[in-house]
């Protein structure tokens, strides 16, 4: 069967343990052997940010007219989660997954933050098997196929937040995570963002990247109510 993903991704191995600890997810390895290390989770870490380089040099060299601002929102809605848990379900990826018992109940092969996270690290294992040229195969085929030239699908109110609040001198941004609840396969988190010790935005979301984006956009139309999306 993980040849079957081998073959929709198009890379085969030579370490095929790599591409199985990229689809374990925590909740299986909780389950199973009582040790989150042994999830998916600091692949998705390492996938994250090769992800965000190559697509970012991508985005560089392939549109040299376009400034800072508009090729970081380029690049959120090329990496966001709507964006990666597509192509996790382009290549089946979900059924390929290892789940606790909790979050194979609760859906979770067709949770978007679970594939999204997935294909992240799906990503890093390739590259820890290949290199980088083997992960930038990957980005190539599925994520380099669409970029978003004019109407951008997905809104970076993180970004957006940042570049306005920074017109001013010393202003300083931090989010806090205000707490976290429900059960592995259907969390939720509550997130505030602060403006120079001070809340300005709070939000909710299934996973903290999501609830920082609520809270940055609660930010934004508190504090620039004409620049909302």
């Amino acid at each position: 069967m993980i040849k079957d993903l081998e073959t929709a991704i198009g890379y085969h191995f030579h370490n095929i343990s790599l591409l199985q600890n990229a689809l374990t997810h925590s909740s299986y390895a909780n389950e199973r052997w009582h040790n989150s290390l042994l999830s998916n989770e600091r692949l998705e870490f390492l996938g994250d940010s090769i992800l965000g380089m190559l697509v970012a040099e991508y985005l560089y060299r392939t549109f040299p007219d376009r400034p800072e601002g508009e090729l970081t929102r380029m690049r959120a809605d090329m990496v966001c989660e709507g964006t990666l848990s597509a192509t996790a379900n382009r290549i089946g990826l979900g059924q390929h997954l290892l789940l606790g018992h909790g979050e194979e109940q609760g859906g979770g092969r067709s949770r978007d933050s679970i594939l999204a996270d997935a294909m992240e690290s799906v990503i890093a294992a390739c590259f820890l098997d290949g290199g980088l040229e083997a992960a930038l195969q990957i980005v190539q085929r599925f994520i380099l196929v669409e970029v978003p030239v004019t109407r951008l699908h997905n809104v970076d109110y993180k970004t957006q937040l940042q570049e306005l609040v920074q017109q001013k001198k010393n202003q300083i941004l931090t989010y806090s995570l205000a707490g976290e609840s429900g059960p592995d396969h259907d969390k939720h988190f509550d997130v505030t963002v602060s403006l120079n010790g001070s809340v300005v935005g709070k939000g909710s979301g299934s996973s903290k990247k999501r609830a920082e984006q609520m809270a940055a956009r609660a930010a934004m139309e508190h504090l620039f109510p004409n620049r909302v999306q």
